[in-house]
């Protein structure tokens, strides 16, 4: 993620017109759709990493959740593997009393680097996945480097094949599912020698050679434009196939070829990315799932905590008025 700018420095000299440039209204059309909206099962999530917001707990993230009317919030793995069983239900207990679920907790294993870097995470994993099953989360999320300085992509996807499979295995007993997110974006296919896995259609391949049952997709409408997916291939899933979604959006004014990873806009912010053919798609395949942000934004990792999520509630919200039946 991108280093934000001091946050107090930025907020002293905020008014509401500095942030309506940073947030610009959201595309046409974006506002005027709620009529017509239908009832969703997609839950909005608050995952703090992915804009910028810093939390020291759990309860904390809940109550800002709360407060920006969230529906979901992440599990913070570390800590919740860490709590008593009596702190654990009291914990819950606030949970459920503010109407809120857990979203998708990120995998602490990192299998895109060497193999004792691999197996140092993967031992730590039950001891994790145990506190999440406690907790009742069900689903944790990662991505895919869409590219390899030394692996063709034939032996990457073996390797991904294999380390993914045994991680799945360990989530399975613990009644998780793994969610695999593709990155679709152009200019990081050559970041280094060998391209990797970039597209919706490619990701299935690798979740079907893994084969234990419990791992799907991570979609995100960013990897979805950028990769030339279509509604049809949204369409073609079931909601068991999809772990998690993000939404997003893309600076206009910018080629697709040249967009650039890290520097995306909050969903509905220009309607260069059609968020609803996207949100609309998921809803018809009964997707129920969390729905986050994670737009690498420097205007938005700039604010303090509780401005950045109203900004980010507000643009979810706004996208899920875009669902048709």
């Amino acid at each position: 993620m991108l280093p934000p700018v001091t946050r107090r420095a930025f907020l002293h000299t905020t008014s509401a017109g500095v942030l309506a440039a940073a947030f610009p209204r959201p595309a046409v059309g974006a506002e005027t759709a709620s009529a017509a909206s239908p009832a969703r099962r997609m839950r909005l999530a608050l995952v703090p990493g992915s804009i910028g917001v810093n939390v020291k707990s759990q309860r904390e993230l809940i109550d800002l959740a709360q407060r920006h009317r969230f529906e979901a919030v992440e599990p913070r793995a570390e800590e919740l593997a860490g709590l008593a069983a009596g702190q654990l239900a009291e914990l819950l207990a606030d949970l459920n009393a503010r109407h809120l679920v857990w979203a998708a907790a990120g995998l602490p294993v990192d299998f895109r680097k060497d193999d004792p870097t691999f197996r140092s995470g993967l031992e730590k994993l039950p001891r994790l996945a145990t506190g999440l099953q406690r907790a009742g989360v069900t689903r944790i999320g990662t991505w895919l480097s869409p590219s390899h300085a030394q692996l063709t992509y034939r032996a990457n996807f073996a390797q991904h094949a294999s380390r993914l499979r045994e991680v799945a295995r360990i989530l399975k007993d613990h009644g998780l599912r793994l969610g695999l997110e593709y990155v679709g974006t152009q200019a990081n296919l050559v970041g280094n020698r060998y391209p990797f896995v970039h597209t919706l259609a490619e990701a299935r391949e690798l979740i079907a050679e893994i084969g234990t049952g419990n791992v799907g997709l991570v979609l995100d409408t960013w990897h979805w434009w950028t990769a030339g997916d279509t509604e049809a291939d949204l369409l073609a899933l079931a909601a068991a196939d999809i772990v998690s979604v993000d939404l997003n959006d893309a600076p206009a004014g910018i080629a697709k070829a040249q967009q650039k990873d890290n520097e995306r806009e909050l969903p509905c912010a220009t309607g260069v990315i059609d968020t609803g053919v996207f949100v609309t798609a998921l809803h018809r395949v009964a997707y129920d799932g969390p729905v986050r942000c994670e737009p690498f934004n420097k205007a938005l990792n700039a604010l303090d905590n509780d401005p950045a999520c109203a900004a980010v509630s507000a643009a979810l919200h706004r996208a899920m008025t875009l669902i048709r039946a």
